[in-house]
């Protein structure tokens, strides 16, 4: 008897892939553990060299709709994964992970059954490029907290500016001007691209390097807050001990429990240039308003052509947004050669369309500039009759307008304040309330809707008011000191609080807002969330209170208000916070209440997973959120009032959920990068598939993603089904 020939074993996808397409017992076990899938379903089973593969996702693209469209799930424990309710349509289907690198693309039909071989990643270092950006950017060396307060660039000093007081303050500069804007982990970031050309070393690569495209000068402004040296020396050495093979310390978990329900919907949309800060669906407080109609971004100013999505027949285009003549555009500021685009000027934006709301008529209403700021109208302005120009005479960068769906034509609005995040409020009159923040963000801002639609009367339906705080606690407005005038305990006093993000309370009518911190106000003064109590006259009844977050915590980003009238928001410092008024025990008056340095005993905090930077309070986290969003309504399906934060240091939407954070990590393209959510029932009777949140690409350089130059940013709709199986 001759003795057997022995192959060469087969690579370990080859092996599977013949398994998956043998009649023998392996065949049979699958096809007994497959999932069972309908006519517009994918599904099947997804296996590794050492079995199933659970916790991994499968994406399912196609190209041959009205724009490009993909749908990603998650394994259940026995692999098992169901792409559900896929257009009629012929798709690419591969499994990436954590662990893995990503599979072949298969092709793929919804009604048949695909079961998947997962390919291993060949090294730590290939796993690695699909870790979320905080990973990476979480090796950034951080000045040791003896360093502070710096000591300057002169003979001695340690190249920190001296206004720079605290190791924190460094930290929310990295991750409120630099990282808030460009997904600092993302592939394109923490691999610098040879066409910025050949540099001695690589300090002054990243000289030129935040000299490229058309957020020149916020870069530059950034990185001299941090040293400029130290600042561009401490990147240079991050990226130096990447290229050496450098790999981030802690590693991401593969999704666990809920997080593993998550099906997210993705469309192309808008410009491979265009930088879209925002995406809305319906009014938030009524999101059952326009079931299954069109998602509406802002593109701030990248481009004033407003895109437009059909979720429903999957369809994209855009709405050109009117301005007056002479408004600036960014294609005249200055700007370096980008390596992507060269000397092209990709930004042509006018109306640096920042944010947007649907109300209940359907209108779409924007934070635009509609005008030079040399145009300001001079009822603004000292002399003028207006009522809040008596008592605070402004002059604004960012306007209103409105869109009205069904005549397809905008209507300008002037304001005299600036604009930045806008909602509603709960009165007759759907006042508009709107932020306004920075240093010159001295007031708060509104607008009588109902009025405006009624006369087309800007001047007659708006109104401002200086933030004014009660410190002798007379409990009304009174006699005040500027805000530029020394504390005097025996009057009240104004405050210049800047106000960042904005929300009206569905409980008391008082109007909530929070301030940046140092690292983006670039102000002296710290974070604070604020509490605008209106009056009968808001211009001359307002009064405002301050809330520091507590020791160890820092920098509020973003604002909404629950039912119940508790505050969310986001901290630098790497925590979601809540903050409930009743819980204050003191009187909020007296000079604290100037400072905010009182009611700790409101907050409550949770830290973000994943890694903090070496030498930082290990209480808190890398992660970066850039603001938060509460789902009043179970717009997700995971209960009422669920906060979910816009973590993108960790490319997900992060849920709190009885106490406990999860992170709905959005794998493809690799860097998701979002600012806002926006939740809508298209259908209450329809379970799960009637329910779930938009949001969109939110980074300035969609081109920074893993598609790289061509990248179109993406609508991402997420919902959130009882199992992982769920049709």
């Amino acid at each position: 008897m001759s003795k057997l020939k022995r192959s060469a074993p087969l690579p370990a996808a080859a092996l599977l892939a013949a398994l998956a397409a043998a009649p023998g017992a392996q065949a049979q076990t699958a096809a007994a553990s497959a999932p069972g899938i309908g006519a517009t379903d994918i599904g099947g089973v997804v296996t590794g060299p050492s079995g199933p593969e659970a916790g991994v996702w499968v994406i399912a693209e196609t190209t041959d709709l009205g724009t490009k469209f993909a749908k990603i799930v998650a394994t259940d424990d026995a692999g098992r994964y169901v792409i559900p309710d896929l257009p009629k349509a012929k798709y690419k289907v591969w499994v990436r992970g954590y662990g893995l690198a990503d599979s072949p693309r298969v092709d793929g039909t919804p009604g048949q059954p695909l079961n998947l071989a997962a390919t291993p990643a060949p090294s730590a270092a290939a796993a690695a490029e699909l870790y979320p950006g905080m990973y990476w950017y979480s090796m950034l060396r951080i000045p040791a907290a003896d360093q502070f307060p710096g000591t300057g660039d002169g003979r001695g000093g340690n190249g920190i500016p001296e206004f720079m007081r605290s190791q924190y303050a460094w930290v929310d500069t990295v991750k409120q001007s630099c990282q808030s804007c460009h997904a600092l982990g993302s592939q394109n970031i923490r691999h610098p691209r040879k066409e910025l050309g050949e540099f001695p070393n690589s300090t002054e690569m990243w000289a030129r390097r935040i000299q490229s495209g058309q957020a020149m000068g916020n870069m530059a402004i950034s990185i001299a807050r941090l040293g400029p040296e130290k600042g561009l020396s401490l990147y240079a050495d991050w990226t130096d001990r990447i290229a050496k093979g450098e790999l981030p310390a802690d590693k991401p978990a593969r999704p666990q429990g809920l997080e593993r329900n998550m099906v997210v919907s993705l469309w192309d949309w808008a410009s491979p240039t265009s930088y879209l800060h925002d995406a809305i669906s319906t009014d938030k407080r009524k999101p059952t308003l326009f079931p299954n109609g069109l998602i509406y971004g802002s593109p701030e100013e990248s481009t004033d052509e407003v895109p437009v999505l059909d979720p429903v027949n999957h369809k994209a285009w855009t709405v050109k947004h009117p301005y007056r003549p002479g408004t600036p555009s960014l294609a005249d500021e200055p700007r370096g050669p980008s390596p992507f685009w060269g000397e092209e000027a990709i930004w042509d934006g006018h109306t640096s369309n920042h944010n947007l709301i649907v109300d209940d008529r359907g209108l779409v209403w924007f934070a635009a500039r509609i005008r030079a700021a040399a145009d300001q109208p001079e009822w603004c302005k000292a002399g003028s009759d207006h009522p809040s120009a008596k008592v605070v005479p402004i002059n604004a960068g960012r306007h209103f307008s409105v869109f009205d769906p069904k005549t397809q034509k905008f209507d300008l609005i002037d304001t005299c304040f600036g604009t930045h995040h806008l909602y509603f409020g709960y009165d007759a009159d759907q006042t508009l309330w709107t932020s306004w923040g920075g240093p010159a963000g001295n007031v708060v801002g509104w607008l009588n809707t109902r009025k405006y639609l009624e006369t087309r009367d800007a001047k007659a339906s708006q109104g401002w008011a200086p933030m004014v705080v009660d410190v002798p606690g007379w409990g009304k407005r009174g006699e005040y000191v500027e805000a530029d005038k020394p504390l005097d305990p025996t009057k009240q006093k104004r405050v210049i609080a800047g106000m960042y993000g904005v929300q009206p309370s569905p409980t008391d009518g008082s109007i909530w807002g929070q301030s940046m911190d140092r690292g983006f106000s670039r102000m002296d003064q710290p974070g604070y969330l604020i509490r605008f109590i209106p009056g009968s006259d808001p211009t001359n009844t307002g009064l405002t209170e301050l809330f520091q977050p507590p020791a160890g915590s820092w920098s509020p980003r973003g604002i909404d208000v629950d039912s119940k009238g508790v505050v969310w928001t986001t901290l630098g410092s790497g925590h979601l916070a809540s903050f409930d008024r009743s819980k204050c025990k003191a009187p909020l008056t007296g000079p604290s209440a100037v400072t905010g340095e009182q009611c700790t005993e409101g907050w409550t905090l949770y830290r973000f997973p994943g890694p903090q930077f070496a030498g930082v309070d290990p209480s808190g986290s890398a992660d970066h959120a850039y603001y938060v969003w509460v789902d009043r309504f179970n717009t997700l399906g995971l209960g009422n009032d669920v906060p979910i934060a816009s973590t993108n240091g960790s490319e997900s939407l992060t849920v709190l959920v009885d106490g406990k954070l999860h992170q709905l990590h959005v794998p493809y393209p690799a860097g998701f990068f979002t600012k806002n959510v926006d939740g809508r029932i298209d259908d209450p009777d329809a379970g799960w598939k009637g329910r779930g949140v938009w949001t969109t690409t939110g980074t300035r350089a969609p081109f920074h993603n893993e598609t790289g130059k061509g990248e179109r940013p993406r609508v991402f709709k997420v919902q959130m089904r009882p199992d992982p199986l769920a049709r």
